[in-house]
Formats: structure tokens, sequence, C-alpha cells
């Protein structure tokens, strides 16, 4: 195919991912855009900021000569942690940056898209498709972190007014048998993969049963019922000390009114599905609901391995699944070198991995071998369960 037009169709994907960010941002005011409800979240016009920070630090600068910077300040403003290229506004306070304004960040996205568009054909091809998923990434962390901010308002705000929630099934869960064996698992390609994904390797996994969908609302609703968040003996030690001090007695986002259970999300305050899988749960309580459940997570190398068993539904589009692996490189992993290389390794400890995709995840941004990583006690995201039995 002709490279001309292979940069014209590469152009106009770019262009579709950065117009989707800002689909999404569309209904929020400028005050909204300001909000940053915790550490752990950052206001969305700074991941509209920083996300663009990317492609300008990364591509314009050491690739696209003649290219002005449009700001140096931005540089400090939006680097999240990229030590290699210099120091940074501290993650916490990204709230506290009521300048640059709405208006400022939508020019400062406007010059560096005009820019790739004119350095399109020159810019290497690999670190744009990064730039491209990095983005995609923060289109969901977007969700998530306004999510959690209007959660804290008393008006019960839609980030996505419109929203309808994927509708709840209520066939009943069956258990697949997997035979185990040395199977390989990790990206295969073609086709992008972020570097934690590789190299692809065996990995021993005995034999097997995984539930064929997530755990839903009303399992959920029962452990709840049945004290499972008064019972110290279904938990880890460092996770039943984290809901006590916190006062967890339900997921993240559920209320309790007249006798009936509600759910924040991204369409605003309503009745909880039954029949919807569970969401926002930490690894803690996944982990616990497992063990009342009588049964465990799966390891990331048994979901990954039984991601294409027939009858196997909801890997992706619903909720990340918490896995029973610790986030650690694959062997052989060697991170790319410069600041680029900073992107996943050296957040390799103390993370759990969560396999799959959420319904706030990009559309063709999730494959069965990507590997999301957070802490355990972490509950913002689209997080739920799928259980597996040991035969």
């Amino acid at each position: 195919m002709d490279a001309a037009i292979v940069a014209v169709d590469g152009l106009a994907r770019y262009r579709a991912i950065r117009a989707h960010t800002e689909t999404l941002a569309g209904a929020l005011t400028a005050e909204d855009q300001a909000l940053q409800s915790m550490p752990d979240a950052s206001p969305a016009k700074w991941h509209r900021a920083h996300t663009t920070w990317f492609f300008e630090t990364f591509l314009l600068v050491p690739h696209a000569p003649g290219y002005e910077v449009f700001d140096p300040a931005f540089g400090y403003l939006f680097n999240s942690y990229y030590e290699q290229v210099g120091p940074r506004h501290p993650r916490p306070a990204r709230g506290m940056l009521t300048r640059p304004d709405v208006a400022e960040i939508g020019a400062y996205r406007a010059h560096v898209d005009r820019a790739m568009a004119i350095a399109f054909a020159l810019l290497p091809a690999d670190l744009v498709e990064l730039g491209l998923q990095h983005e995609q990434q923060h289109q969901e962390l977007l969700l998530t972190d306004m999510l959690h901010g209007f959660a804290q308002n008393p008006l019960a705000p839609a980030a996505l007014p419109g929203w309808s929630e994927p509708s709840g099934d209520d066939r009943p869960t069956r258990f697949l048998p997997c035979p185990g064996g040395l199977n390989e698992i990790g990206h295969a390609g073609p086709g992008f993969h972020f570097d934690n994904e590789a190299p692809r390797h065996r990995a021993f996994v005995a034999p097997f049963a995984i539930a064929s969908r997530l755990v839903r609302n009303a399992d959920y609703a029962d452990f709840v019922a049945d004290g499972g968040y008064r019972t110290p003996s279904l938990w880890m030690s460092d996770g039943w000390a984290r809901a006590q001090a916190e006062g967890w007695a339900a997921p993240l986002h559920w209320r309790r009114a007249d006798e009936e259970w509600w759910q924040m999300g991204l369409g605003g305050l309503a009745a909880l599905d039954p029949a919807a899988p569970v969401r926002h749960v930490s690894w803690y309580e996944a982990d616990a609901f497992a063990r009342w459940a009588g049964a465990r997570l799966p390891t990331e190398a048994e979901w990954e391995t039984a991601s294409a068993l027939p009858g196997m539904a909801e890997t992706t589009g619903q909720a990340w699944q918490w896995s029973a692996s610790a986030y650690l490189p694959y062997p052989g992993y060697r991170p790319a070198p410069g600041a680029v290389g900073e992107y996943n390794g050296k957040f390799m400890i103390g993370q759990m991995v969560l396999r799959g995709g959420s319904l706030a995840t990009p559309p063709g941004h999730a494959r069965p071998s990507y590997r999301n990583f957070f802490h355990p006690e972490k509950r913002w995201q689209f997080s739920g369960l799928r259980l597996a039995r040991d035969v």
C-alpha cells in the first residue's frame, strides 16, 4: 500500500480518537472540568491537556522540524510521571489548576492537532499509535474520574447525559472446564500491544473451571446481606483494615434508599439492576466475595487461557476483572529505552492485574492479552470479578 495512503488513513484515525475525547467532555461545564475529587482522579481538562502534551513532547518536539511549543509552562503542568522529561505539578493538586482555563486547553489541543496533521508523514508510526492508545486510556479515566466526582454531588449529575446502561443478563452462570497445561500467553501479534503484554511466553496452569460470566449485582447483594463486610475471616488482613478504616459496606457508588439499592453511574443515579455485573469493587472485596462463594479469583494466565473457550461471555465491555495475579514483568521483559520506557515498567510492584475491559473502555481498545493494573484497594474504576474453581 502506498505510504501516503497509509498516512492519510492514520491521520483520519488520529482525528477520530482525538475528537472522541472532546465528545466525552462535551456535556461538562468549565466548573466540571476543573473537578478533582481525590488524589487518584484528575480533572477532565487535565486529561485533555495531558494527552495533548504526550503528542507534543514525544512526537512533535523531537520529530517535527520547526514545531513551536504552545506554552513552555505546560511541560511542568501536564507531565504525569515521566521523570526523564522533567519536574511536574504534584498529582494531588491538579484540581488547583484553575488556569489555564478550558478555552486555552481547547486552543492547545487545536494547535497540536494542526501540527500533527502537517508533520504526520514524518512521525514514527509506532509512537503515534502509542499516543493514540494512551489517549484511549485517558478517555476511560476521564469518565471514571468524573463519575467519582459527580457521586459526591447531592444532585447526582450525569457525566454522560442520555447514557444507557448495558442490559442485564439473568441467564444462569456455568463453570466451564479448562484442561490446563503448558500454554502460551501474552501478545501474539499482529497489531498494537503495550510493552507489558510481552514477551509471549509459556505458562503452566493446572486443570480448573471458570465462570461463564461475571458476578452479578444480585449475587453481591446476597454477600452484603449475609454479613460479608462484617466477617473478617473472609478478608485478607490489609483489606479488612482498609474496609474498617473507610467504612466499606457495599461497592463504591451503591446507595441504599427506601429499602432498595441504587447505583451512581455515567447516566446519574438509577435503581440497581440485579442482573447486571457488579462493578466498582476493590481486589480485596472481589477476593472476599470469591471466598464467601466457595471459589477464588482466576490467575491472569488462567483468564487468558480460558478467554477463547466456547461459552466464555463478557470478556470485555462490562467490567475489568480482577485476577489473583500480582502485576509483575513477564519473563524476558525489557522496558523501551528513554522516557517512553517509563510507561509501564516502573509500576510493576504492589499492584494486581485486571483483565478484559469495561463499559467505559473505547471500542477496539481491549484485547485478550491486555494487562490493566491497580492497587488492591482501588474501587473507582469499573472493576468487577469472575470466579474460578480448582478441579
